[in-house]
């Protein structure tokens, strides 16, 4: 049993996982697992660099999961840095400030890896299950990208594209930096081509339609889940393993592209962080499950996070 301690710093939040990982029973046992919504993407889109204030909310974020880290006693500490960060022309700032303050240094890893550990961390505890049909189609919906695994017991194909619920977010629906409220539909349609031709991209390598089980992760997928569930409250319980259908994604995606600022968030289980970006999210997913033709989505709080803790074991 080894103690592993997992950050995941993307482009809308930085996650972090401490567990227990047991390599010869294949059990990973969480202590402690939490998310901050830091939008280290902020601008990355347009100007190409990370604003210093996007730097200063994810240091912050850092040094209270170094506490956590510590209190734990993990043993090993991997820090991942995904989609902004690969775009950034002073990443380098970032490097050195996670550096200083957790000790270790962020692995800018390429979308391909990316993808890797989400598949490992999605489907390790999907495997034995008799009621889901492999291939799994993963798919880890991010801020500013979105990647493609198909896969049985190990990944046969992999993409990652430009599309993601913070970049879509920016780049349509936000005029003289205010977000549109609600975007007119030339705008959406405008999103919605764009998804398409990264759909169209993440086709020339993954066989998107030959899976027979779509996973969905990340946070876009899972906010979902709960408003499909009408939770009272976010309940990772409840949202593990859910399963979301077609006709049930695109009204809730209507609902969301349709809505106010003030309309979701009164919805008591999206997060302040997600308010702004959650249309574009569960646009992405509805046009996934257009695409390929999957009449339903599994929902899976393990993701990338959990693959990352795997890596370090």
């Amino acid at each position: 049993m080894t103690r592993v301690a997992a950050i995941d710093c993307g482009t809308n939040s930085i996650r972090l996982l401490v567990a227990d990982a047991d390599p010869r029973t294949g059990e990973l046992t969480e202590l402690d697992r939490r998310m901050t919504i830091v939008r280290l993407g902020q601008g990355v889109d347009r100007t190409g660099r990370l604003a210093p204030e996007a730097l200063e909310r994810t240091f912050a974020a850092c040094r209270a999961y170094a506490e956590v880290v510590k209190e734990h006693g993990a043993e090993r500490l991997r820090f991942v840095a995904t989609s902004a960060s690969r775009d950034a022309e002073n990443r380098d700032d970032f490097v050195r400030g996670v550096l200083d303050i957790l000790g270790v240094e962020p692995e800018v890893i390429t979308g391909g890896q990316e993808a890797e550990f989400s598949f490992t961390g999605a489907t390790k505890e999907l495997t034995g299950r008799t009621d889901l049909h492999r291939p799994f189609l993963v798919v880890d919906i991010g801020g500013g990208s979105t990647e493609f695994v198909v896969g049985d017991d190990h990944v046969r194909a992999a993409r990652s594209v430009d599309v993601g619920c913070v970049r879509m977010t920016e780049r349509h629906l936000v005029r003289d930096g205010v977000v549109t409220d609600p975007p007119t539909e030339d705008r959406i349609a405008a999103m919605r081509a764009d998804i398409e031709a990264a759909l169209d991209h993440a086709e020339e390598t993954v066989p998107l339609r030959e899976a027979h089980t779509l996973v969905g992760l990340a946070g876009s997928v899972t906010t979902v889940s709960a408003i499909a569930q009408d939770l009272p409250a976010y309940d990772s319980g409840a949202i593990h393993h859910s399963r979301v259908s077609r006709d049930r994604v695109r009204e809730i995606t209507e609902w969301l592209l349709r809505s106010t600022h003030a309309e979701r968030a009164a919805v008591p289980s999206l997060h302040p962080g997600r308010v702004d970006v959650i249309g574009a999210g569960a646009l992405v997913l509805l046009s996934i499950m257009e695409r390929t033709g999957a009449e339903e989505v599994v929902v899976s709080e393990h993701d990338i996070l959990d693959g990352i803790a795997w890596s370090v074991a």
